[in-house]
């Protein structure tokens, strides 16, 4: 590793050790409410001046996403001084709180750059992946209904505001858990700022949900609150969320992570599929878990839910059946087209030629083949390279196509040979068609070829055999000439 890539790496390995031990350091704190309060949202405010300085080195097109999340990391962290001020100075302690819509400002904010960030490395439309965060969202969205936001009385007129603020929480949660899935299905790149971001968001999910899953324990929720250990613990779960976008934005790939990228394929990894089964199977477990209680109390979500599901999973097996079509497509044209030229290379020949001549025994019409060479093409590689030489076959093969008629066949037989389907054409049709094509080919380059007309009776291979003949007359002869298979003894004629 370059002394220059060291340095670049500096900054963000400094502050990692640092906020480590900043966060060590917190387990340790005396247990006194304004110490404890000081050290979280300064913690927080790290982690706002390393994203600010990390954006700051960035072109400034690219600082959006990072401000954004600077902004929600921010509002989150703030909101614990502002509770705790609010709390110790003015009893206010009930829903809604003065630090409610800081805490909730983390959510608007983070999906904000994450729809940034997704949107610059996926130029083009991935409905696969969009369906994929619809139904890991779904199959949450039924835990939070049935356990947070359904037990809530919205219809008290004098709790509303506090219903609608706890409603707002598990919320929040859904629309992180939407966005990150859909940033996991995107392209682009997969460094490690990539992973501290999604690693920052896991943080915050493991956070709210841990308290979530802490108040519907009751009682119980509330003695692990009190253990400090416990408590200490689940705190610096929000410290780490804080900590790790600050660690993204100023390492060096920090620029990476909003990079297009041709969109990811449709296809289900073990991980996702597990995800993906796990988000689905959520459902019938809220079922089999009310119906051991012996009372069913949200048997229409659940319904609604499964229905939901099963659309996405339809929807989804479609995209997937698409997608392997499209590919089985694209290798069966790969199978038959020359990559270098783009014609028909000589498996699509092998199939087109005796088709061709099935189609002149019914019409009883007439067909020719010819094969071209390019005359000298092997000292014209060594003299221009090989690169000169590609172009050459690219800008003769293209040339040549324009000079044929357009139900004339023209494919590449390997090399720098050429095969040629001249549907009802006699040898006089052949011999004019060959001489468009000579005087097209480009760079002042020429060809030798042999023209053979199907006699009607031999088989592709016997007529290919003497159009090659023939070819290896017109090279005998002097090259840039076409010769002309007969039955006997072929005749020369000069191009």
């Amino acid at each position: 590793m370059s002394e220059q890539r060291v340095r670049a790496g500096r900054p963000a390995t400094v502050f990692a050790v640092v906020a480590a031990l900043a966060i060590t350091a917190y387990q340790f704190l005396p247990d006194h409410l304004w110490w404890r309060t000081a050290w979280q949202v300064g913690v927080g405010w790290a982690g706002v001046a390393a994203l600010l300085a990390g954006a700051h080195r960035l072109p400034r097109p690219e600082r959006l996403p990072w401000w954004l999340f600077a902004a929600g990391v921010f509002s989150n962290s703030t909101g614990i001084a502002v509770a705790h001020v609010a709390e110790a100075w003015y009893g206010l302690i009930d829903l809604p709180t003065p630090a409610d819509p800081f805490f909730l400002g983390l959510y608007p904010a983070c999906a904000g750059g994450l729809a940034v960030l997704i949107r610059r490395r996926d130029r083009r439309s991935d409905w696969a992946a969009l369906v994929d965060a619809a139904t890991i969202t779904t199959g949450f969205g039924l835990l939070a209904w049935v356990y947070v936001i359904s037990p809530v009385n919205l219809g008290d007129p004098m709790d509303r505001m506090a219903h609608a603020t706890q409603v707002a929480y598990p919320i929040g949660d859904l629309l992180l858990i939407a966005m990150t899935t859909r940033l996991l299905r995107s392209g682009g790149s997969r460094g490690a700022p990539f992973w501290w971001i999604t690693g920052s968001l896991t943080a915050f999910l493991i956070g709210d949900s841990a308290w979530v899953v802490l108040d519907n324990m009751g009682e119980t929720g509330e003695a692990l609150i009190g253990l400090r250990w416990f408590s200490t613990a689940l705190e610096s779960v929000f410290l780490v969320a804080f900590v790790l976008f600050g660690v993204a934005c100023l390492h060096r790939g920090a620029r990476e992570v909003a990079a297009p990228a041709d969109a990811r394929p449709a296809g289900l990894g073990k991980g996702l599929l597990a995800l993906l089964a796990g988000a689905s199977l959520i459902a019938p477990a809220v079922l089999a878990a009310q119906t051991a209680t012996g009372q069913v109390e949200d048997g229409w979500s659940i319904a609604a839910c499964s229905a939901v599901l099963f659309l996405l999973v339809v929807a989804r097996m479609a995209l997937l059946i698409r997608h392997v079509e499209r590919q089985s497509d694209r290798v069966r044209e790969l199978a038959r087209s020359d990559e270098l030229t783009g014609l028909p290379n000589r498996r699509a020949w092998n199939d087109e030629l005796p088709r061709a001549l099935e189609r002149a025994r019914r019409n009883s019409e007439p067909v020719a083949v010819a094969i071209l060479d390019l005359d000298r093409f092997k000292q014209y590689n060594d003299t221009h390279g090989h690169p000169a030489g590609d172009q050459l076959l690219k800008a003769a093969s293209a040339a040549w196509h324009s000079a044929l008629r357009d139900v004339d066949v023209i494919a590449r037989f390997g090399g720098e040979e050429f095969v040629v389907l001249l549907p009802a054409a006699d040898v006089g049709d052949g011999l004019r068609a060959m001489d468009r094509a000579l005087e097209a080919t480009p760079l002042g380059q020429t060809f030798s070829a042999g023209l053979a007309v199907w006699d009607g009776v031999e088989t592709s291979d016997e007529l290919l055999k003497r159009a090659d003949a023939a070819l290896y007359a017109a090279k005998a002869a002097g090259r840039n000439r076409v010769e002309v298979a007969a039955s006997g003894q072929p005749s020369s004629a000069a191009a």
